[in-house]
């Protein structure tokens, strides 16, 4: 053991600094102001990496169609975010540069195409950085299978677990490594009290709290039990809970599945079960997500960059339904639902008419974006 004394001492003083400084999170949390901004409606759009320009080009087309009174009149700015890109990133060092996300305060909502996240290293996801800079606590995440009986909204807590300090472990050469999990009071009332008032004021009867409190005792036992306490003042609301490992494979058995509707995860939980549940919809490029906070929200398809799309040459076959669904959800939240409406059932008879198969077998992006754009 004294030979890793001096590994243990800088550990312990690595831990301490985590400590302190998700103290003074969950303190920022406690004291927080929700400040909105009035007036115009800036969208920032941002490529990202891989096929994401390839399909942030096809939503920006959507969006233009849409919204061209509101562009026009200037009750809505359309601005390009450039920079956002793996090659920058690297380059400068940092997940989102601070000119990048300097630019993206300066909008109200983002529409972002996928990031590159380097494997290894100590460079984090920019999704995850975008999340804590922005304050975006909740990942809400629609899937709607309705010759399945099902319509499930997904409420991912966005800012914690092992994601806040996922590239900030503790290694020892040659013999451990350690990662750290973060459950905060303040971070899940706030998730819980979305997906609660979500329920509530769509009609919703049953919500499922997902954990795995029987083995993370600390983190997902408080998450657990606030929760629930949370529960107590939703009394018209149905709330079950369930492990992650059974919620699984609850999610393709029909003999359970089409009784769920509003889902309460803690943030890795999240991130699975949203990819299995989409698959079932047709597949996480047909999935949109939601990133929303007090202030900010960011929009996004739940896919990654896709490289090997990129390797294989298929890049301009990616399907680009993920994001313009993201679109639609961008539009419900700046308080236009005829627009998303409108672009809801354009996007469903598209994928109908123009299929994107994301090989030469089917449509192109484009041409799903071009047969998109006359039906709407």
């Amino acid at each position: 053991m004294m030979r890793y004394q001096q590994e243990i001492d800088q550990a312990v003083n690595h831990y301490r600094a985590l400590l302190e400084s998700q103290i003074a999170r969950a303190e920022g949390m406690n004291n927080a102001q929700t400040e909105m901004k009035k007036g115009k409606t800036v969208i920032g759009l941002a490529g990202g990496d891989g096929i994401g320009p390839i399909i942030v080009k096809q939503a920006e087309k959507a969006l233009r169609k849409l919204l061209a009174d509101e562009i026009a009149s200037g009750q809505i700015k359309l601005r390009a975010i450039e920079g956002l890109t793996i090659e920058n990133r690297l380059a400068k060092g940092q997940a989102v540069p601070a000119d990048v996300l300097a630019a993206i305060k300066e909008c109200d909502v983002l529409l972002k195409g996928p990031t590159t996240t380097p494997s290894g290293g100590t460079m984090e996801s920019a999704n995850v950085t975008l999340r804590r800079e922005l304050d975006l606590f909740a990942n809400v995440r629609p899937v709607s299978v309705p010759e399945a009986g099902i319509d499930w909204t997904f409420f991912r807590e966005n800012t914690e677990g092992e994601y806040t300090l996922g590239s900030k472990g503790i290694e020892i050469p040659g013999m451990l490594t350690m990662d750290f999990k973060v459950t905060t009071v303040a971070g899940t009332r706030r998730i819980a009290k979305a997906a609660f008032d979500f329920a509530k004021a769509n009609g919703k009867t049953h919500l499922a709290i997902v954990t795995k409190s029987n083995i993370m005792k600390k983190t997902d036992g408080m998450f657990s039990a606030i929760c629930h306490e949370i529960a107590n003042d939703y009394p018209g609301i149905t709330v079950e809970e369930y492990y992650i490992d059974i919620m699984t494979a609850n999610l393709i058995n029909p003999a359970i599945r089409k009784k769920f509707q509003v889902f309460l995860l803690p943030n890795l939980y999240g991130d699975i079960l949203t990819d299995e549940a989409a698959q079932l919809q047709g597949g996480v490029g047909t999935a949109g997500s939601a990133n929303t906070g007090s202030r900010y929200a960011m929009f996004e398809a739940i896919h990654g960059s896709a490289p090997r799309m990129i390797e294989e040459g298929l890049g301009d076959y990616a399907n680009p339904e993920s994001i313009l669904r993201a679109a639609v959800m961008l539009l419900r939240h700046i308080g236009l639902p005829s627009k998303a409406n409108a672009l809801d059932a354009a996007i469903t008879n598209a994928a109908a008419a123009c299929p994107v198969t994301g090989d030469k077998d089917g449509n192109t992006c484009e041409a799903f974006g071009d047969c998109l754009e006359k039906l709407l």
